[in-house]
């Protein structure tokens, strides 16, 4: 067993016990006859720094807090049922069998009376829908409606007075932000994470032809965590979590801009459903590369080897048949925008109402042409 030595033991340890005191000490600061070290009490100042003194971080002054106490009690699970035909039920001369299959996601309340917005993949489908709030509380849930295309789905659950999250302003997001995510991730209730805007508009986060364009964050998202808000800072919900793209060390993940969510939402709760216009036409993205190889291949098309995108087919009868669009067509402006890929077209597109005109310029040979077209609404699956 180790044995202490008392400061106070004199006689041989006299240099011991001087060291000990410089290490440890004990007693006096100070032992007579030695130098004083810079720094100690009574010594010379040293100045290290011309900085005025910081004032320590008050817990009011955190912005994630603020911003996560006041979205964070609207933000709620979602736990769903749905059924599903097992087709094996079928072997040995039995039926196919109904079986029930469990999910869960997250969603945010926007009305005190029981507005919810979600992921329609979250709530798609579902025969039970269930919401329960931070508080404990839990609710019967009703589907509103989804709309596959933008994977926004409403939900509504009988209550009022519930607490609702602020929604913000997505066309004023830039890179560099602050992006806080909140939800349910793998069945942790109200996990918080936080990150960066990492990009905005990515029109090809999910493959070509997409119809929203994402909000790109490095701020950590789960399974689970689908249909929960993105906040900003001030605490305001700037786009609903939708996707993860996992990369070697790291994940991306994407959310849906509020803008977009809010107008498709303010549909489905009019109609129940939402419209979107279209305008009949295939597309290709190509490359300088591609465009040769093309021009090689067939003399129907002599297209610019260039980035761009290209019109493949046209639908009989269809927008753009009727405003006079052809294949082959390099489709250089939508809506006076400059396009580089097809989901960049259809975005074009999703900017007008249905039966609107939308000026189209394409290059046809040498010349670049002004089309106009009027977009008609998208039949509806189902």
């Amino acid at each position: 067993m180790p044995r202490t030595v008392p400061c106070s033991r004199s006689a041989g340890l006299a240099g011991l016990i001087a060291a000990a005191a410089l290490l440890a000490g004990c007693g006096s600061r100070t032992i007579p006859g030695l130098p004083r070290l810079p720094g100690e009490n009574g010594s010379e100042s040293v100045r290290i720094s011309d900085a005025p003194p910081t004032a320590p971080l008050q817990a009011s002054s955190n912005v994630i807090v603020e911003a996560v106490e006041k979205v964070g009690p609207s933000v709620v699970r979602i736990d769903t049922t749905k059924r599903v035909i097992n087709p094996l039920g079928g072997l040995f001369g039995r039926g196919p069998s109904i079986q029930q299959q469990q999910g869960q996601g997250s969603g945010f309340i926007t009305r005190s009376d029981g507005v919810i917005l979600t992921n329609a993949h979250v709530v798609e489908g579902a025969s039970d829908v269930s919401v329960t709030l931070p508080d404990g509380r839990s609710f019967s849930g009703k589907v509103l409606g989804t709309d596959p295309l933008t994977d926004v789905g409403v939900v509504k659950v009988v209550a009022s007075k519930l607490p609702v999250a602020p929604l913000g302003d997505s066309s004023r997001v830039r890179p560099g932000e602050w992006a806080i995510a909140i939800g349910n991730p793998l069945g942790l209730d109200n996990t918080v994470t936080a990150g960066i805007i990492s990009a905005i508009e990515r029109t090809n986060a999910v493959g070509e032809g997409q119809r929203v364009p994402y909000i790109q964050t490095d701020a950590a998202v789960n399974p689970g965590n689908s249909g929960g808000p993105l906040i900003n800072d001030r605490g305001q919900v700037i786009g609903i979590n939708t996707a993860i793209r996992q990369a070697p060390g790291a994940g991306l993940s994407f959310a849906i801009p509020i803008d977009v969510a809010r107008q498709i939402a303010a549909q489905i709760l009019e109609r129940g459903y939402a419209s979107h216009p279209y305008i009949g036409v295939r597309l290709q993205a190509i490359t300088p590369q591609l465009a040769r190889e093309i021009n090689a291949s067939t003399d129907e098309c002599r297209l610019p080897e260039v980035n761009g995108v290209v019109v493949v087919d046209v639908m009989p009868d269809s927008p753009a048949d009727r405003g006079g669009m052809r294949a082959c067509d390099l489709i250089e402006k939508v809506g006076g925008n400059a396009v580089r890929n097809p989901s960049e077209v259809q975005l074009g597109v999703d900017k007008v109402r249905v039966g609107d005109e939308l000026e189209i310029v394409v290059r046809r040979g040498q010349e670049s042409r002004s089309l106009t077209v009027r977009p008609a609404e998208l039949p509806r699956q189902g």
